[in-house]
């Protein structure tokens, strides 16, 4: 007992704060003061709080959130839990120092838009720095995607990424260990402890990565509908306007597009059939969401990065934007002239009645693309590079009894039932003369 009691004494003195008197100060909905907050993260980092102490703190946040100030220095003490990059040496030819920025997407079906919108803003001299990750369950991952080009590599080091966005003006690759690792063991956590939708958590989550990432500026893409992460438009909002002030907090000039994720962007959802989508769009054709929706992103991160006299659609349709995409595959050891993967069975469903289309739900068609290998249930599993859902026809369009509405994709034709099941109901066909309420961007916050 006294050894113990000695033990005790010498942890609290040592430690500047008690877990259990911060977790209570959030449960009553007090507010934490700076010096807390940093002790929190770096003490769970250190392992001095629990797992099942910081899992009561991410509750009481949950169900009684944060300030403004309080999730601003949440995030900054993430940020301090690991290295921050440096872009401030990257130079123009005139010695003057290139801007810089970033996109960050909450995630969904057919979310193909950071491989055409990194080059194409980078054709005007500004560097984009692009950071990304893999997919897991519905919602696609851009490493996943670029994978499925031949001897594309995602992970270069801080050294490699200067170089290429020197010489290339793009780059898009997998984010180091290094940056705010306190996230990743924070996430993982709430991953299993029902916290994820904790706005605050969430965008001191991204917000961190994107901070510590270095870039000059950011546009967020928050992702609202069925098949995003946020099914409701004013929690999808209210997380917008708390990633942009975070990132105004942090000197970042930030700006954020709220975007309808009811239906898949583009006509495929997968790996390298997605791939296929994005070089049509460099090539100047494509579906007209997706080039829509690149264009509009382009804009707002050649806006936040000062140049104001750009036109992204022509680089897209003259072919600017596909040379530097040609090069930035070159640069991290792709071939983009290689041919893409392609599987082995595929299966085709039909419309069954005349009409207009007028529901195509983007979950729906994630889940079948997941099912099918095209995602994956945990971090460390596979995914079939040629594997997904190609759409033969979005919302508004006119068909008619028997004709091709999908078809699925798979190496292993055992996976298609599961797939046909995630696609009951999935498809609304309404008489001749109906027309579906789409509306792709739905609001600017900043």
């Amino acid at each position: 007992m006294t050894q113990g009691s000695a033990t005790q004494t010498t942890r609290t003195t040592a430690e500047a704060f008690d877990a259990v008197d911060i977790i209570r100060t959030k449960r009553d909905k007090g507010t934490l003061s700076p010096e807390q907050i940093d002790w929190t993260i770096d003490a769970y980092t250190r392992g001095v709080i629990a797992d099942e102490q910081m899992a009561a703190l991410n509750m009481a946040i949950l169900l009684n959130g944060m300030d403004r100030s309080e999730i601003s220095r949440w995030t900054a003490a993430m940020i301090a839990s690991g290295e921050r990059m440096d872009f401030s040496g990257l130079r123009n030819p005139d010695g003057s120092v290139k801007p810089t920025a970033d996109k960050h997407s909450t995630g969904g079906v057919g979310d193909k838009i950071t491989l055409p919108l990194a080059p194409l803003v980078a054709v005007f001299g500004v560097a984009v720095p692009q950071l990304s990750g893999r997919g897991l369950g519905h919602t696609g991952g851009t490493l996943d995607k670029l994978e499925s080009i031949p001897g594309w590599q995602a992970f270069l080091s801080n050294e490699a990424i200067m170089a290429q966005l020197q010489d290339v003006g793009a780059v898009i690759c997998a984010a180091g260990a290094g940056l705010a690792p306190a996230d990743k063991k924070l996430y993982a956590l709430r991953d299993v402890t029902g916290t994820v939708e904790a706005i605050p958590l969430i965008a001191s989550s991204i917000m961190s990565k994107k901070i510590a990432e270095g870039t000059g500026s950011l546009v967020l893409d928050v992702k609202v509908g069925s098949g995003a992460f946020m099914k409701d438009e004013a929690k999808a909002r209210e997380l917008a306007e708390t990633m942009v002030a975070l990132g105004q907090d942090a000197g970042v000039n930030t700006v954020a597009l709220l975007t309808n994720m009811d239906t898949p962007l583009g006509l495929t959802a997968g790996n390298a059939i997605e791939v296929e989508e994005c070089v049509e769009v460099l090539a100047g054709g494509g579906p007209d969401d997706v080039v829509e929706l690149t264009v509009r992103l382009a804009e707002e991160m050649l806006a936040c990065a000062g140049v104001h006299d750009a036109d992204p659609a022509a680089a897209l349709k003259d072919g600017r934007a596909m040379d530097v995409w040609n090069r930035m595959i070159r640069a991290q050891g792709g071939d983009p002239g290689a041919r893409l993967p392609v599987v082995k069975e595929s299966e085709t469903i039909y419309a069954e009645a005349d009409g207009v289309l007028v529901q195509l739900d983007a979950l729906s068609v994630g889940v079948a693309a997941w099912r099918l290998g095209a995602g994956r249930a945990r971090k460390e599993d596979a995914v079939q590079a040629g594997a997904g859902v190609r759409l033969h026809a979005k919302p508004g369009a006119l068909v008619k009894a028997g004709e091709p509405l999908m078809t699925l994709l798979t190496d292993t034709p055992e996976k298609f039932d599961r797939a046909r099941e995630a696609l009951a109901g999935a498809t609304v066909i309404a008489p001749e003369g109906s027309r579906p309420a789409q509306q792709l961007i739905i609001d600017r916050i900043a």
